[in-house]
């Protein structure tokens, strides 16, 4: 196959990989596509992944649709549980074990990779985490019956996920070695006041110390943390972060940094190869959320139909599904000059984050206070103008 009779091939079926095919299909509704997936392809919303304990949903009631049905609906092709093990851009070929796939333009929407944990102990398979549908499948299946839940990490997900299973019906610990929640996110008084409403729900939290092992104990397992204690679960969850996925760029040859380096138009140091989505990082930002995510599918689907779009991002809040205390923060950019004002009563607090001019430059919202991100949203600069 000739390369200008090539498909645009995707690497990932993810929400950035499907949202940009849907892009793409209102503006080139012939262009052939072929997606592949190393799962099974099917059509989730993946934040939704950290509310499905606390609405009893199985993994088949939160997919959206199969990936047969993705690819009729879009016409196009999905090969699902199938690894691309490597990447020639010189040929503009894709490889899965020795099979050639030519294509024509290539994306890189695979994501992001959990940072495994670093435990001792004989309980590994009793770890888990949640990643994908996969992952939330299995630890659902592992979970039925069991009563008790250990979480390794206060950050985002790891709170969404202490939400979660306690509304599921869980006893939930949570082991972080941080002096307060999300601290990459939020200001002390905010965290402090998820902490509160968390803890009104019964989690209990144990920061400070790190889960140090993991054993197996009966049919649960029993972790042991750097301070001595000892906490007994029947499951552990490990919610630590994540890390972009590199390993064929780099073996390929693309310019990687924090993510896959990609410029304002979504090209990565090699012609025809795009990133965007949790693995790419765009003009220096690396940003796992879901808006940026989608503006960079709706900017990359036009370049991909002839019209080259750069990106722009406005302003991108991120919201946190701990409905106990609700939150949503717009965080400074890293290294940002400035001070925190804080105006808080209760678990309602308002900070927000203003440099020497008094520009605002980020904020964070909890309880009844995010009814206010709107007005604040107008007054904060664009991310990447």
């Amino acid at each position: 196959m000739t390369e200008h009779l090539a498909p645009i091939v995707v690497i990932g079926t993810g929400l950035a990989g499907y949202n940009l095919v849907k892009e793409l299909r209102k503006l080139a509704p012939a262009q052939p596509v072929l997606m592949i997936t190393a799962d099974d392809g099917r059509n989730y919303s993946k934040p939704m992944l950290s509310t499905g304990f606390g609405k009893n949903k199985t993994a088949d009631e939160l997919a959206m649709a199969t990936a047969a049905d993705m690819a009729e609906q879009l016409g196009i092709v999905i090969r699902t549980n199938t690894r691309v093990t490597h990447i020639d851009p010189k040929a503009h070929k894709v490889f899965i074990g020795e099979e050639p796939v030519a294509y024509s333009k290539l994306v890189l929407a695979w994501g992001a990779d959990v940072i495994a944990p670093r435990v001792q102990g004989d309980a590994q398979e009793r770890i888990f985490s949640i990643n994908d549908l996969q992952d939330y499948s299995r630890f659902r299946t592992a979970a039925a019956g069991k009563k008790r839940v250990l979480i390794m990490g206060a950050g985002l997900i790891g709170c969404e996920y202490a939400n979660d299973m306690k509304d599921g019906g869980f006893a939930v610990d949570v082991v972080a070695p941080c002096e307060q929640l999300m601290p990459s996110l939020l200001p002390k008084e905010a965290a402090a006041a998820v902490q509160r409403g968390l803890e009104s729900l019964g989690v209990r939290f144990h920061l400070g110390p790190l889960v140090s092992r993991i054993e197996r104990h009966g049919e649960g397992v029993r972790a042991t943390l750097s301070n001595g204690e000892m906490l007994d679960a029947d499951l552990a969850v490990s919610a630590i972060g994540l890390r972009p996925r590199l390993e064929l760029a780099v073996k390929a040859g693309l310019q990687t940094h924090h993510g896959v380096v990609v410029n304002r138009l979504l090209e990565t140091s090699e012609p025809d190869i795009y990133a965007l989505g949790d693995c790419a990082e765009v003009d220096g930002l690396v940003l796992l959320y879901v808006l940026p995510l989608m503006t960079a599918a709706r900017a990359l689907a036009k370049t991909l139909a002839g019209e080259p779009t750069p990106v722009s991002y406005g302003v991108m809040p991120v919201t946190v599904k701990t409905p106990v205390v609700p939150v949503v923060v717009a965080p400074p950019a890293a290294g940002s000059a400035g001070q925190w004002h804080i105006d808080a009563e209760g678990n309602d607090v308002q900070a927000e984050f203003r440099d020497e001019s008094g520009q605002l430059r980020g904020y964070a919202l909890t309880g009844a206070r995010v009814m206010n991100k709107v007005a604040l949203n107008k007054a904060l600069p664009a991310l990447l103008p």
